[in-house]
């Protein structure tokens, strides 16, 4: 510390003391007031007042350096100072015990030969205008929103500049799934818990980790519980609550989304809202309103932030799956599936383009009776709103526990409404079987998620459909390839099969098919049938498909892939609905009527090549199949699917068979003269005649002849109670014709067919072709005649045995006792 100079009103100083700053501002003060009061007045003037002004510069001198020494201590300025000057001459980087014969370098020559300096700065100048142009570009990748439409380049250019918010969610991901495992490890020791407690402990820890992990999950969550073959009914059950009963976000949230997409408050177009959602899914909840029409809609209001988050598992999917490609080291990129999964989910998460969706499917299954689609509002639809007419209805997921559920009070009434809530089920689940066939094989517009959520049953016995986000659009080659793959699947024809696949985009170009069709029927090979049908899951033999083509690294095309989850959805449906429902069986009477009543070339050539071999023989087991299959859609005339359950179908008696022979001949009768029976006709002219022929004078087609001839003995005994009169004898009553199915040939039915110069055609022809082999010609003239003399005997004699018992019954019962004696 400095002393303080002696002041000139002053006699004496003490000596100097250390103090600090404060104690030495505090000593200052004391004195200047002492000396203020011991100074002796003097006379105004010029001397007084130089004194008066040296006395006020020495005190600010005083304070101003007891200022910058309390902050030279405080802040340490000397050593920063000092630390300062070390850097700005680089002392630091001096070395006192380097060498000192160091050699001193000349300044480097530019190294281009025949470039100036100047050159070398212009060179300079455009590479630093590079990084800038680098840099700007950068900036603005930073400040570029995801895209509206999936992009795969663009969504990795938004996640690549934010690679916190992946890290982030990985780590979210892999700390829930931890979480459950350990949750499932604990429980797991529990003994005394049994299997199906287990499985629905795991049901409902699997069910709470993706509703944690959010939307993208809780669609994966979806997916699985339509497979209770696969995971389990106690798990499927537990994630079936993920369809539609998702906690809902809060409603002045529905409320502020509603108003900013529809720009007007939510009284100026709905005189009725409920603030209670009716179903809570994955990307959106449903309210119930009503317009100032008086029309009950449903109001589906999409969650809050959802593209984002979406997209964010998308991109963090795909990059798994690069690493895996990397892994695998395979040649195709895998990827694709992450990126059709991507086009699948943004394009649900745009509600206007479900809405053209939902219009565009309405209007192409306008002409099934038993498909329901609710209406569009399209004035009340908006990117994050969709407004659509209510629909009544229960769900899949309701008529099961209904059938399932177990009461002590009032047994008999439940265990009624139990069969008829199962009655319904069943009814809804072939009524979904037909629909997807439709879609798939006729109308090429397929809903590619129908879980039970976006199922309902209508009081009018209708499926109704919602929820339009997901919909796979068939090219017509494609819903052909599936066609004819369906048919050579049930019929074992893998080198057919492969050619279906190849006109499907399954297999490209390039590829040994030979070696193909050696894995394809090794895989297929081994399939049960049952019945001529495989006892299998279509989804599971289009799953064996995929196996065997990414053994040679194809690539699905990405409709495919919207099939089969498609397709997975409604078995898993129909077998929690019946255990024993097998696709291939409830679907193939339709794939049969399709071909037999479709005339086009692409269907008359799957049926030829189906039916016929090399020579244009008939394969007789597969035509055996086609009419049982067919006489069973064409016997039923609302639907070829619509039965209540496969058990009631399945068995068959021996009276049973027979029926169904006398049917299939009387559906080919009666399709040779019908509009429908072109294709059968065609087919008949295809084939050869020789073989035709031999086949039906053997020994092979007995059973045949004889349902022919009673068919058309049948038909001759119409005709002869018909042309004496019989029927118009009241006081005879003669007995109904035995009918299996309604399929029966009338006498009307008879003469069309008799007169008709297509069949007429087709006879001759068949003729022709045996006519140079006479020993086959005079048998079958000879099979021909014994026939017509069966025909008319059975035809004779069941006209007699009537009208004998006819008037039998008469004598007996019908007459008046005085007429009777």
């Amino acid at each position: 510390m400095a002393s303080v100079s002696p002041s000139p009103s002053c006699s004496t100083i003490p000596t100097p003391v250390r103090r600090s700053p404060r104690s030495a501002f505090a000593v200052a003060e004391l004195r200047r007031l002492k000396q203020r009061r011991t100074i002796p007045p003097v006379s105004v003037g010029l001397g007084h007042f130089a004194d008066v002004v040296r006395n006020d510069v020495d005190y600010l001198k005083n304070k101003i350096g007891v200022g910058l020494r309390w902050a030279n201590e405080a802040f340490r300025v000397p050593e920063v100072t000092k630390s300062a000057e070390e850097l700005f001459w680089l002392r630091h980087l001096e070395d006192h015990h380097a060498s000192k014969n160091v050699e001193k370098q000349a300044w480097p020559q530019p190294s281009y030969s025949g470039l100036s300096g100047v050159d070398l700065f212009m060179a300079d100048v455009k590479a630093l205008e590079a990084y800038a142009g680098y840099f700007y570009c950068l900036s603005k990748m930073w400040s570029r929103p995801l895209p509206e439409v999936y992009d795969s380049q663009a969504v990795a250019d938004y996640f690549n500049c934010r690679p916190h918010v992946v890290a982030f969610r990985l780590l979210e991901v892999f700390s829930a799934f931890m979480i459950a495992a350990i949750r499932l490890r604990s429980s797991a020791s529990d003994k005394g818990k049994n299997l199906e407690a287990s499985e629905q402990n795991f049901g409902m820890v699997l069910k709470e980790t993706m509703l944690r992990l959010g939307p993208t999950f809780i669609k994966v969550g979806q997916s699985l519980s339509t497979r209770p073959d696969i995971i389990g009914t106690e798990t499927s059950k537990a994630l079936s609550e993920l369809h539609d009963r998702i906690p809902p976000f809060p409603w002045p949230e529905a409320v502020k989304i509603i108003e900013e997409e529809l720009g007007a408050p939510v009284e100026s177009f709905f005189s009725h809202f409920s603030q209670e959602t009716v179903a809570a899914a994955s990307f959106g909840q449903v309210y119930r309103g009503k317009t100032l029409d008086g029309l009950d809609v449903a109001v589906k209001v999409q969650r809050p932030d959802l593209r984002h988050a979406v997209l964010r598992d998308i991109y963090i999917l795909r990059l798994g799956l690069g690493v895996l490609r990397k892994i695998a080291k395979r040649e195709n990129d895998i990827r694709v599936y992450a990126d059709e999964l991507g086009k699948g989910l943004a394009g649900e998460l745009d509600f206007t383009l479900e809405a053209a969706n939902a219009s565009e499917f309405r209007e192409a299954h306008s002409r099934f009776s038993y498909i329901r689609v609710p209406k569009v509002y399209q004035h009340l639809t908006r990117k994050r709103v969709l407004t659509m007419e209510w629909m009544v209805g229960e769900s899949p997921t309701d008529l099961l526990s209904i059938s399932s559920s177990y009461s002590d009070h009032d047994l008999q009434s439940h265990e009624k409404e139990k069969i008829e809530a199962r009655r319904r089920l069943l009814d809804l689940v072939n009524k979904g079987i037909e629909a997807t066939l439709v879609q798939l094989l006729d109308t090429g517009i397929l809903h590619a998620d129908p879980h039970p959520g976006n199922l309902r049953y209508t009081t009018s016995r209708q499926i109704g459909f919602l929820d339009f986000g997901l919909v796979c659009r068939m090219q017509r080659k494609h819903q052909l390839a599936m066609l004819a793959a369906i048919v050579h699947i049930v019929n074992g024809d893998w080198a057919l099969l492969v050619e279906a696949l190849i006109d499907m985009d399954v297999i490209t170009p390039g590829i040994n098919t030979r070696r193909f069709t050696l894995d394809l029927e090794y895989a297929l090979g081994e399939v049960e049938l049952k019945n001529g049908i495989p006892d299998i899951e279509f989804t599971k033999v289009l799953s064996k498909i995929v196996k065997v083509a990414l053994k040679y690294q194809l690539r699905m095309p990405p409709y495919f892939t919207l099939v089969l989850r498609s397709l997975a959805c409604l078995e898993g449906l129909a077998a929690t609905g019946d255990p024993n429902f097998k696709t291939f069986e409830a679907a193939y009477p339709y794939v049969v009527q399709k071909l037999i009543t479709e005339n086009s070339a692409a269907t008359t050539k799957i049926l030829h090549s189906a039916v016929l071999n090399r020579k244009k023989e008939f394969r007789w087991e597969r035509v055996a199949l086609f009419l049982s299959k067919s006489s069973t859609s064409f016997s039923r005339k609302q639907s070829p699917l619509v039965t209540l359950s496969r058990d009631r179908t399945s068995v068959d008696s021996s009276s049973n068979l027979k029926d169904k022979d006398a049917d299939n001949v009387s559906l080919v009768l009666r399709l040779l003269a019908s509009k429908n029976g072109v294709v059968l006709r065609r087919l008949l002219m295809a084939a050869n005649g020789t073989s035709l022929i031999q086949t039906f004078i053997s020994r092979e087609a007995h059973v045949i002849r004889q349902k022919l001839c009673t068919t058309i003995a049948n038909t001759m005994y119409q005709w002869m109670v018909g042309i004496l009169g019989i029927e118009s004898l009241k006081f005879i009553s003669l007995p109904d014709p035995p009918s299996s199915s309604g399929l029966n040939i009338t006498v009307k039915d008879l003469k069309i067919l008799i007169s008709d110069k297509r069949v007429r055609v087709i006879l001759r022809k068949i003729l022709e072709s045996a006519k140079s082999d006479r020993v086959l010609m005079l048998r079958f003239c000879w099979t021909s005649f014994a026939m017509s003399l069966t025909t008319t005997a059975l035809a004779c004699h069941r006209f007699v045995i009537s009208v004998s018992e006819g008037y039998i019954n008469y004598l007996s019962m019908s007459a008046p006792v005085a007429l009777r004696i």
